[in-house]
């Protein structure tokens, strides 16, 4: 949520910069809202300091033995009137609340200008895709052929989707999943938390899903309960409505979760094989942050990403998004973007964002100074990485035309294989 004061005193400035990330903010709505809010208010104050007038001069009335009656009335209309514009400055709060909740964060300054990702921009590039004396296929053939990867016994059990991990494929999930914590929690400072897969509105609303993206939920039937679609949700959350202190900040906490989203804006895109099920697992990476800490922590924190797909020696690009192409509470994100040989593209494997105070200010979650001074945090996540996608990966860039797959050096230990071969084979 933005700061309403800034949102008001530059609000031609704020129309442009949503604008720019193809949001179209309604300047003429929000101003009478809150002329009529704001008037309401000021009614009320008038009214009171009358009111309290009044009522001192009743009481002078009575103690001179005077008649009362006709300034009680008057009390009373006052009281009405009071009333009815605390009622209606409530209506329009609400309104007014309604109006902002659906309202995007701003892009910073970096954030380059376009409509959608055509106009992101590439800003690194490592690793050179390697070369196949044969054609590459796609995860989905190779799991079929490993007999490793069921999409047919996961719908039956389930439904579109979904997919079934068996043997050594089974293995190499949970093989990401230790070697991604491992790193980040020995090698680059965050603490290990494992939180609830089940989260209640209020959660959903701080961290900016609700109420905009609910359609993108599943949704527990018979109570305030949703599943996570991301780590990023109860992780960001357990400081809902705290303050904490800045000297502890920044604090970094790396999460496994598996992860449910219905995504019903996006049927049709990449649902065969892996990329996009409605379950999937990840490792994710929050931080909370001052201020002046967070331009710099979200540098370290795509590095930390960075530092999973180099240690599998997996060639990436590092994306920064473009205005129109941001998610609704980031004002700055890179896209790490890996080498799919089978796909013969790069694809999304992590998104890493600065929310700058926009969910800080929705949660309720605030920091304060040595001086005293209290602000809204700032918070960041990323994705350290998306597992099913580096399974994805590891697949295809490892690959051999006998169809077994290379075990990347960096999780034999964890694999106690450093080849995964075809079930029979």
């Amino acid at each position: 949520m933005l700061d309403l004061n800034f949102f008001r005193k530059n609000l031609s400035d704020v129309a442009l910069r949503l604008r720019q990330r193809g949001f179209e903010l309604d300047a003429e709505a929000f101003q009478a809202l809150d002329a009529r809010r704001r008037e309401a208010l000021t009614e009320i104050e008038s009214l009171r300091s009358e009111r309290n007038a009044r009522s001192k001069e009743i009481g002078t009335l009575r103690q001179q033995g005077q008649d009362t009656t006709d300034a009680q009335a008057r009390v009373r209309v006052i009281g009405e009137r009071i009333s009815e514009l605390e009622a209606g400055a409530q209506r329009a709060d609400d309104e007014f609340r309604d109006l902002m909740t659906g309202v995007p964060n701003l892009p910073q300054a970096s954030v380059p200008v376009g409509a959608g990702s055509d106009d992101n921009v590439e800003v690194k590039r490592w690793g050179t895709p390697r070369p196949f004396a044969f054609t590459p296929k796609a995860h989905w053939d190779l799991g079929a052929d490993l007999g490793m990867l069921d999409f047919e016994r996961a719908a039956k059990i389930t439904g579109a989707r979904f997919v079934v991990y068996k043997g050594a494929l089974a293995r190499l999930e949970r093989a990401l999943i230790n070697f991604m914590l491992d790193t980040h929690t020995t090698r680059h400072g965050y603490t290990e938390v494992l939180p609830p897969f089940l989260v209640n509105s209020a959660s959903l609303f701080g961290t900016g899903q609700l109420p905009k993206f609910a359609a993108d939920l599943f949704r527990v039937e018979g109570g305030d309960l949703w599943l996570i679609p991301t780590a990023e949700v109860p992780v960001t959350n357990l400081f809902r409505d705290e303050t904490l202190s800045a000297q502890d900040l920044p604090i970094r906490y790396c999460a496994f979760t598996a992860c449910f989203r219905s995504e019903a804006g996006s049927y049709g895109r990449d649902v065969r094989g892996i990329i996009r099920q409605h379950q999937f697992q990840k490792v994710e990476l929050v931080k909370f942050t001052t201020p002046e800490q967070s331009d710099e922590e979200l540098e370290a924190l795509t590095a930390n990403a960075e530092a999973i797909l180099e240690a599998l020696d997996l060639p990436y690009r590092r994306m920064l998004l473009c205005t129109g192409d941001m998610g609704f509470s980031s004002a700055k994100t890179y896209d790490l973007e890996v080498w799919l040989p089978g796909l013969g593209e790069y694809k999304e494997i992590s998104s890493c964002s600065n929310f700058e105070d926009f969910q800080a200010r929705r949660a309720g979650i605030r920091v304060k100074t040595a001086g005293g001074k209290s602000e809204f945090a700032h918070t960041l996540n990323g994705s350290g990485l998306a597992v099913g996608r580096t399974l994805v990966a590891v697949l295809e860039n490892y690959q051999q035309q006998d169809g077994s797959i290379v075990v990347p050096e960096a999780l034999r230990t964890y694999m106690g294989t450093d080849v995964i071969r075809p079930v029979g084979g």
